[in-house]
């Protein structure tokens, strides 16, 4: 073999995904096993050389986060036993990020224990998308590319809105006031802000603001993670009190934990736009739910991350 050889291998995690990315680099998975042994261990057999390659795991830590994770590191310890020269880590969802700092005592960091985990595992880099926190970065000591995913959604919305002049992106925080910022700025829309505060002593109801203007108008709520739905719906309903007209959500990663999709589907949301970060079954059936793919997003990242180009340039907002 002459010259550095991209091979693509895919966990359980998203294989719709791993192959939407093969398929736009017009290069086939590696011939892989991952299986289980009967007492639930992980057996990875990699059926081909990598020796010398640049190998790309594609494998988002979602639910199950444990067996997927865990797949990912077995992955890469094989991969670095196997001689490849490079091992970067493809994950485009990354599961414990909301755990990403102490908010109480005696409590862990979970995204950081999760980080030295890959590292530990053998992974020169990580390549992901729309982390929870940006801080999440450094608790790497390898380069991580996160990528963000207005432009996708900016596309989505030219393509399916009209009469874009009567529309409001709104952050359902103040904490992703940034990440609505990023994607507003991308539509030239106007920007709004739910403040959230906790009612008096006492009591769990929450009492919710709206910093902007929302009256008459389409507001689309900006996330990065849809779980529950019970804060995009919560906030639907303040924003139906505050006279917006109609209420959108895009998320990047569609978790659609317990009962969301049914609590979702009786909500005041008209649509839940969601990336394919991770593969939900029941969610591709859902009537309320969209879904856009990101393969093609991916598969350029990972062809410029092999040729050392510089990410920043093929995404300059990233």
């Amino acid at each position: 073999m002459t010259g550095r050889e991209l091979k693509l291998i895919s966990g359980n995690a998203n294989k719709a995904l791993a192959q939407e990315i093969s398929s736009s680099l017009g290069i086939n998975l590696c011939d892989t096993a991952v299986e289980r042994f009967s007492d639930g261990e992980i057996r990875v057999r990699i059926r081909e050389t990598v020796r010398g390659a640049d190998v790309f795991v594609i494998q988002p830590t979602c639910p199950p986060v444990n067996d997927h994770l865990m797949e990912l590191l077995i992955i890469i310890d094989a991969l670095r036993r196997a001689s490849a020269r490079r091992v970067i880590a493809v994950i485009p969802y990354y599961g414990y990020a909301r755990q990403d700092r102490k908010d109480t005592g005696r409590v862990p960091i979970s995204a950081r224990l999760v980080a030295n985990l890959i590292e530990t595992a053998g992974a020169d880099r990580v390549l992901t998308m729309d982390l929870h926190a940006g801080q999440i970065q450094g608790f790497f000591n390898i380069p991580v590319d996160n990528l963000v995913p207005h432009q996708i959604f900016a596309r989505y919305f030219h393509e399916t809105i009209t009469g874009s002049d009567e529309t409001v992106i709104v952050s359902p925080d103040v904490g992703g006031t940034v990440r609505a910022r990023m994607l507003a700025e991308q539509l030239n829309l106007p920007l709004a802000v739910l403040e959230k505060r906790r009612a008096p002593e006492g009591t769990d109801i929450e009492v919710i603001n709206v910093i902007g203007d929302v009256e008459g108008k389409r507001a689309i709520l900006a996330d990065d993670i849809i779980a529950s739905g019970a804060t995009l719906i919560r906030a639907a309903q303040t924003l139906f009190d505050h006279n917006a007209t109609e209420v959108d959500a895009y998320c990047t990663h569609g978790v659609f934990s317990g009962d969301a999709l049914s609590a979702l589907g009786n909500s005041l949301l008209k649509k839940v736009v969601v990336t394919n970060t991770i593969s939900h079954e029941q969610a591709a059936k859902s009537e309320i739910v969209d879904y856009i793919s990101i393969g093609e997003h991916l598969a350029k990242t990972v062809r410029w991350i092999f040729e050392n180009k510089s990410v920043s340039h093929l995404f300059p907002h990233y």
